[in-house]
């Protein structure tokens, strides 16, 4: 038998190897020798399987193919058995906070759902066939009732499909609308207002807005002196465009409040200042906000002041993991790499 090992300096190593059968007399059944150091995949030694589970961590599967000249197809397989042990390890969740979002995974508004324990900092599931209301309601089937009904927390986006279902499986769990989902939309409509004054002007005063969106929609913190530089020209030139800014700055204060009634009013005192400012996208926003208000002032209550950041943070690592698997048409593998990616990696041991 030839099984493929661990390199050693640049070498590829094959072992080869008499592997015993015996025939059983009694049951007329053949059993052959088990010897641990293999894969489950018999034509690899545990070691090299571990190392390239280990690799695609960090690698694509293309290029630790290329690295142990492999086929793509056999580092998939030996990377699958590698996140498989990984779960397995983990064993099931059992959240109390919950983290909710949606992935697209190709062209044409095709998503599934993330659900993430955020007290662990990672996804647990990944499925559905779109985002709606029976789509969120198998991860609680796959949760199940005991484990669904210790939920105290859910962050989630204000998609009324989410909501719906969180409140019909788990009707004891606080919904928090996540702050970065509802700072977006506070964003469009301050980029509505640069495009509608965009239209409105002409000659000189159109030239301060061209090519400004980025200096105009991004923090003031995390500008550079030239966009700080630029954002002060454009502000100073455009009086309408100047208090959309400053009212999209200062709306991030809401999530700092401890008691809902200091937020309520501090909401009260911005809505009241966009009186006799014709900024239409504020107006339709702030209606948003009114009707979505129970989730969003739900974060100020001591027991619900969660990461908002890890709900962001998740998502932008999910989006990294999504492009390194580009071109992948086995979705059960994109999954897979979603949720073990987050879990620690095997310890030499293992039996990938």
């Amino acid at each position: 038998m030839r099984v493929r090992d661990l390199g050693i300096a640049g070498w590829r190593i094959w072992l080869e190897f008499e592997r015993w059968r015996v025939g059983c007399l009694r049951c007329r059944s053949v059993f052959v020798e088990h010897l641990d150091w293999l894969a489950t995949n018999p034509r690899y030694t545990r070691r090299f399987a571990l190392h390239v589970g280990a690799l695609c961590r960090e690698m694509t599967t293309q290029a630790v193919a290329a690295t142990e000249r492999l086929h793509h197809s056999t580092v998939k397989e030996l990377d699958k058995r590698y996140m498989l042990e990984q779960l397995a390890r983990a064993g099931q969740p059992g959240p109390h906070v919950l983290g909710i979002d949606e992935i697209a995974i190709r062209k044409g508004h095709e998503y599934r759902i993330v659900v993430s324990d955020l007290e662990r900092g990672r996804p647990i599931w990944v499925g559905g066939q779109g985002r709606k209301e029976e789509d969120l309601a198998q991860f609680f089937t796959w949760l199940g009732v005991a484990k669904t009904a210790r939920i105290r927390l859910v962050v989630m986006d204000m998609w009324r499909a989410f909501r719906t279902a969180t409140l019909r499986h788990a009707p004891q769990a606080c919904i928090v609308f996540d702050k970065f989902h509802v700072l977006r939309h506070l964003s469009d409509a301050l980029d509505e207002v640069r495009r509608s004054e965009y239209r409105r002007l002409s000659g000189k005063d159109r030239t301060y807005i061209k090519g400004q969106r980025y200096t105009l929609l991004s923090s003031w913190e995390n500008l550079s002196s030239d966009g700080r530089h630029s954002l002060k020209k454009l502000l100073a030139a455009n009086k309408r465009l100047n208090t959309a800014y400053l009212l999209k700055e200062q709306f991030g204060q809401l999530w700092s409040y401890r008691r809902q009634g200091w937020a309520r009013a501090f909401f009260e005192r911005w809505r009241e200042a966009l009186k006799w400012q014709r900024l239409r996208p504020y107006e339709r926003f702030a209606a948003m906000i009114e009707r979505h208000w129970e989730g969003i002032a739900a974060y100020c209550r001591p027991e619900n002041k969660v990461s908002l950041g890890l709900v962001e943070g998740l998502n932008n690592k999910i989006r990294v993991l999504q492009r390194r698997a580009y071109g992948y048409r086995d979705e059960e593998y994109v999954r897979l790499k979603i949720v073990a990616s987050f879990l620690p990696p095997l310890p030499r041991n293992a039996s990938p």
